[in-house]
């Protein structure tokens, strides 16, 4: 028994196998699963019909035991903003800032060999991909070696 929200086995194996700078990209049900994802990216389909899961439900359980450093959203292209953008901003820690890529460079940052994990959601908003970095454990000073 875990006591963490996630219990995705896989999602757990392939966070544990992951470092520090490695990404992870939470995709709504409209992103290209297949073909623009990064060879070496493990996928995930969670999903399982329109609406389920949303993006943020993976991202609360993602920021239950993952420290993030670096988060990117892709632009809409006629500059409007997306609301679920404004969640993400919610969820994330303060120091993390929200960085947003034209379509196709958020599509060559996510097909980097950096991308470890791929989940793919049954999000229905457009444009609420969101690709995370991995950071560090931050240790208090007398857990240091």
């Amino acid at each position: 028994m875990l006591k963490t929200k996630l219990l995705h086995p896989e999602i757990l194996r392939v966070l544990a196998s992951s470092g520090h700078f490695s990404q992870i990209l939470i995709a709504d049900g409209n992103y290209p699963f297949v073909s623009r994802s990064g060879a070496g990216a493990t996928k995930v389909f969670l999903n399982l019909m329109p609406g389920i899961p949303k993006t943020t439900d993976v991202l609360e359980a993602l920021l239950e035991i993952t420290p993030f450093q670096d988060a990117v959203v892709m632009q809409i292209p006629n500059g409007e903003k997306a609301l679920v953008h404004e969640e993400y901003r919610t969820m994330l820690p303060p120091d993390i800032e929200i960085r947003s890529l034209e379509r196709q460079a958020f599509y060559d940052a996510v097909c980097s060999p950096l991308t470890s994990l791929v989940i793919a959601t049954g999000e229905t908003r457009r444009f609420a991909n969101l690709l995370l970095t991995i950071g560090v454990v931050k240790l208090e000073q007398s857990e240091r070696y």
